[in-house]
């Protein structure tokens, strides 16, 4: 079923809280940051005027959306806060995915995602992806890119590294540019939440083509 975004209030909410995090977070000094930040807010924008399709999808879990409570409860004690809420008060609206045609066994308990705006919804855009991750502690996602898409992470909840080159925290944003390779790992002991932007070619964003540069034995196995 398709409606209009104004009549979903709580996912309107959590689209301004996007909107505010790419709006008013630092770029650190990076041109390459603050350039993709002005690309993300300026289609989130546009979205917000226009008012665009809303289509109620069916909501779908995977074993490791049991880590997502904990999220929420750490969320709640940082500088994320107000987009973690905004995230728990549709959380049973969600899709939960994997997204790969071969998942390595092991992740499948470990990591699912779920977008609430991009080609397929549940807010309809074909310019731009914003979803969550979820891993659960103990997790190395493996190696990969994303051929013509930019992405973008924000920690919302938990420590993670990529590319084993820093730790972290909730608030840290990262950008990985088109097709670059970037590897994932989460703390020992809480779950990991992150927010992420996708901006890319519409043909690509509605088809990424997600796959593993190379199997990879995963963390906790």
């Amino acid at each position: 079923m398709t409606d209009q975004l104004h009549n979903a209030p709580n996912w309107t909410y959590l689209l301004r809280e996007f909107d505010a995090l790419y709006r008013y977070g630092s770029a650190g000094g990076s041109r390459p940051v603050r350039s993709h930040r002005k690309r993300v807010r300026e289609k989130i924008a546009l979205l917000l005027d226009r008012d665009p399709p809303f289509c109620h999808r069916e909501p779908e879990t995977k074993p490791v959306v049991e880590h997502l409570g904990r999220a929420f409860d750490l969320g709640e004690n940082t500088v994320m806060r107000g987009l973690s809420r905004a995230l728990s008060r549709v959380s049973h609206q969600l899709t939960w995915e994997y997204g790969y045609e071969r998942l390595p066994k092991a992740l499948e308990k470990k990591f699912a995602y779920c977008e609430v705006v991009g080609p397929k919804g549940p807010i309809i855009s074909d310019t731009l992806i914003l979803g969550f991750v979820l891993f659960a502690p103990k997790t190395t996602y493996p190696q990969h890119s994303h051929q013509e898409i930019e992405e973008s992470y924000i920690s919302i909840a938990g420590a993670w590294s990529e590319n084993d080159t820093a730790v972290y925290a909730p608030g840290s944003l990262i950008l990985n540019r088109t097709d670059e390779k970037h590897r994932i790992t989460t703390g020992d002991h809480d779950p990991c939440l992150l927010a992420y932007a996708w901006v890319g070619p519409a043909e690509r964003l509605s088809a990424p083509g997600m796959k593993f540069s190379a199997t990879r034995k995963i963390a906790g196995k």
